[in-house]
C-alpha cells in the first residue's frame, strides 16, 4: 500500500491490486467507501479503480480489432459480458512516490492488446487523477479508459450533472438507444436505481455526499471536473438501497465497438501504434449544502 496526503486529502493506493484506491478522505471524512483490509477491490463496492482498455461492458466479450475478432472471458457471466477492461486485474509498478503524489505504470499484453499505461495521483487543493495509455500493438486497435469511484452515499446525498442524452438499456445492461436527457439533478429520487450512461456531458458534476444527520450538508460537497478523453461521457451507478454512488468519467459508450450506430455519442479511439490517449479528473471540496 502507498499512502499519500496533501491539502487535507489522504489516499491509499494498492499497486499490486490493479492500482486501485483503497481509500480517499478529506479532513477526516471518507469520500470513497473504504475498502476493508484484505478485500479484493474488484469484488467490493468500495474504493476506486481505473478501466483500461475498455470501460463498462463488451457484449459476449467480443472485441473487433484490426486482426479480426477477439473474445475476452466473461467476468459478468449472468449478463454474458466482459466488464471494465483488463488493467484492474493486473499489478502496476511504482514509478514514483512522494508525500503527496504517486505515479504507477503498467505494461500489458493480452489478446490483441499491447499497451503501456501511466496512472498519476496527486493531492493538494484538489484530488487529481490522470490516466495515459499508449498503444504498443497494431495500428488501429480500439482503446477506451475511465475511472470508477465508489463514493460514499449517506442519507441526503445529492447529484447534479448536465448532459444532452441518456442511453436506454436492455436486460443485460447494454445500451439500446439514446433518449433526450438533461442529466441528473436531485437526491435518491433522481438517481436511485441508475446504471446509466449519459452523453453530451459538460465534464462537471456536483456531489453532496450528505451529512451525518441524514440531510444535505455536514459532509464533503465535491465538485468533479473531467477533461481530455473523459470530458463528454459519464456513467452513473447507484443501486437501490446501497451506500455508494459511482459517478464515472469515461471515454466511450458501453459496447460501442459492437454498436457502431452509437459511435457518434462516444466512440473508442483507434490508436495508431505509439499513439496515446489521456483522461483526467479532479475533485474539489466546495462550500454549500
Amino acid at each position: 500500500m502507498i499512502s499519500i496526503a496533501g491539502g487535507g486529502w489522504r489516499a491509499a493506493l494498492l499497486p499490486e491490486r490493479g492500482g486501485a484506491l483503497a481509500s480517499l478522505s478529506h479532513d477526516g471524512r471518507d469520500v470513497l467507501a473504504p475498502l476493508p483490509p484484505g478485500d479484493d477491490p474488484n469484488h467490493a463496492w468500495a474504493g476506486a479503480f481505473v478501466m483500461i482498455p475498455w470501460t463498462n461492458r463488451l457484449d459476449e466479450g467480443r472485441l473487433p480489432h484490426p486482426g479480426g475478432v477477439h473474445r475476452f472471458p466473461l467476468n459478468r457471466a449472468e449478463e454474458r459480458t466482459a466488464l471494465h477492461g483488463l488493467s484492474r486485474d493486473h499489478p502496476w509498478a511504482v514509478e514514483a512516490a512522494s508525500a503527496d503524489r504517486a505515479v504507477l505504470t503498467q505494461l500489458l499484453e493480452e489478446g490483441p492488446y499491447r499497451y503501456e499505461a501511466r496512472l498519476e495521483v496527486s493531492l493538494g487543493e484538489a484530488f487529481a487523477l490522470a490516466v495515459t495509455v499508449v498503444n504498443r500493438g497494431a495500428d488501429g486497435t480500439p482503446f477506451g479508459t475511465g475511472w470508477h469511484p465508489f463514493l460514499v452515499r449517506r442519507p441526503g446525498t445529492r447529484l447534479d450533472l448536465r448532459a444532452t442524452a441518456a442511453l436506454a438499456r436492455d436486460g443485460r445492461n447494454l445500451p439500446t438507444r439514446a433518449e433526450a436527457s438533461s442529466g441528473v439533478s436531485g437526491g435518491e429520487g433522481a438517481f436511485a436505481g441508475l446504471d446509466t450512461h449519459f452523453t453530451g456531458w459538460d465534464g462537471a458534476a456536483r456531489i453532496d455526499l450528505g451529512g451525518p444527520g441524514g440531510g444535505p450538508g455536514g459532509g464533503p460537497v465535491l465538485a468533479m471536473r473531467a477533461s481530455g478523453a473523459w470530458a463528454a461521457n459519464v456513467q452513473v451507478f447507484a443501486p437501490r438501497g446501497a451506500s455508494v454512488i459511482s459517478v464515472e468519467p469515461v471515454s466511450h459508450v458501453p459496447d460501442v465497438v459492437n454498436r457502431p450506430r452509437l459511435a457518434p455519442l462516444g466512440d473508442m479511439r483507434r490508436l495508431a501504434r505509439g499513439e496515446a490517449m489521456r483522461g483526467e479528473v479532479s475533485l474539489r471540496v466546495e462550500a454549500g449544502g
